[in-house]
């Protein structure tokens, strides 16, 4: 069956799981993890891609994202490339270093963000790494450390995740840390690894309840999240697919979308090329980046070619662009 496309979206909340292929380390030692580390900071930065709970095991890594400026694969793919030829530089070994694609699950944010950040942070308590929630408090591979301000990490937005727990500090330290400890007992959590149907409703049990009683719920292994979430994101995401396969099946391509920016600007369409910063013809390009991004599925790499500009500029030129289109009520298609 072939697999799925991922789904991402501006300020979706995302459990990435990184595993080693056939389960092998992926750090070996301390100088491993502190790379990793050492590049996922300015990634996340670069981009813009809030981190709400990460955690580096031997065989594997989770980290708990939203989306920023760049959608999730650019990221991960930056911070893994980079680790993998880091990794088989230094350790002398050659091929894949991580198992097929990374996992990412799209989640319900309001109902799983605390819930996945205790899951995520307990890791190296379940895996026997450390021994106690003492010891656990200042390991500095995962971010329960940074939580209670013992190993603080930049990027990682822990004062976000405790303002879920109290407004002021201190009390929301303890509060999140009391909320930890309870999720020892609490086990593995397979429902927090793979979204969907089972998953999502309390195991197969429940769902086998649900048909009995002819409740209906959307289902999903890239989404954790009850079912009106899972069908709204889909809906969205199929909404926005067929939208592409209809412009695609008319022939559009960036050159057009370039064409119906400058006959709205009421410019030559020479003109949205050029390197200017006039204003006019910045939000030209912001609106071509934008439709080119959104409505045809032209990745950021390929439009910071076009346009020989980074990535991040390009980013930053699709954000400008969406918020134009919505102020002034332009649309692509009539």
């Amino acid at each position: 069956m072939p697999r799925k496309a991922r789904i991402d979206a501006p300020g979706a909340l995302h459990h990435i799981i990184v595993r080693g292929i056939e389960k092998k380390p992926i750090f070996h030692d301390n100088i491993d993890r502190d790379n990793i580390l050492q590049r996922l900071g300015p990634i996340l930065e670069e981009s813009h891609t809030p981190c709400y709970a990460w955690v580096l095991m031997p065989n594997h890594l989770h980290l708990l994202l939203k989306t920023g400026l760049k959608p999730i694969s650019t990221v991960m793919r930056q911070l893994l490339t980079g680790h993998a030829v880091y990794f088989n530089r230094r350790h002398k070994r050659h091929g894949h270093l991580f198992q097929n694609r990374y996992k990412s699950i799209l989640c319900q944010e309001d109902a799983y963000l605390r819930e996945l950040v205790r899951y995520i942070h307990l890791n190296p308590l379940r895996g026997g790494i450390v021994t106690s929630i003492k010891e656990l408090k200042r390991y500095p591979y995962g971010g329960h450390s940074s939580m209670m301000g013992k190993c603080k990490q930049p990027w990682h937005k822990a004062n976000y995740v405790l303002g879920f727990f109290g407004d002021k500090p201190s009390s929301a330290k303890n509060a999140y840390h009391q909320f930890v400890e309870k999720g020892i007992s609490l086990g593995k959590r397979p429902e927090l690894t793979g979204g969907g149907l089972v998953r999502s409703a309390g195991g197969w049990s429940a769902v086998i309840g649900m048909r009995a009683a002819k409740l209906r719920m959307a289902s999903d292994e890239r989404i954790l999240g009850d079912g009106d979430f899972v069908e709204t994101v889909l809906k969205t995401a199929n909404e926005q697919l067929e939208k592409r396969y209809e412009l695609k099946s008319i022939g559009y391509d960036l050159r057009q979308v370039a064409e119906k920016v400058a006959e709205l600007m009421n410019m030559p369409v020479e003109m949205v090329w050029e390197k200017s910063r006039r204003p006019q013809i910045v939000n030209a390009r912001d609106l071509i980046c934008y439709w080119a991004y959104d409505q045809l599925g032209i990745s950021i790499t390929a439009l910071a070619q076009q346009f020989q500009r980074s990535q991040s500029a390009i980013s930053i030129a699709v954000r400008r662009g969406e918020t134009f289109a919505k102020e002034n009520r332009l649309t692509l298609l009539n």
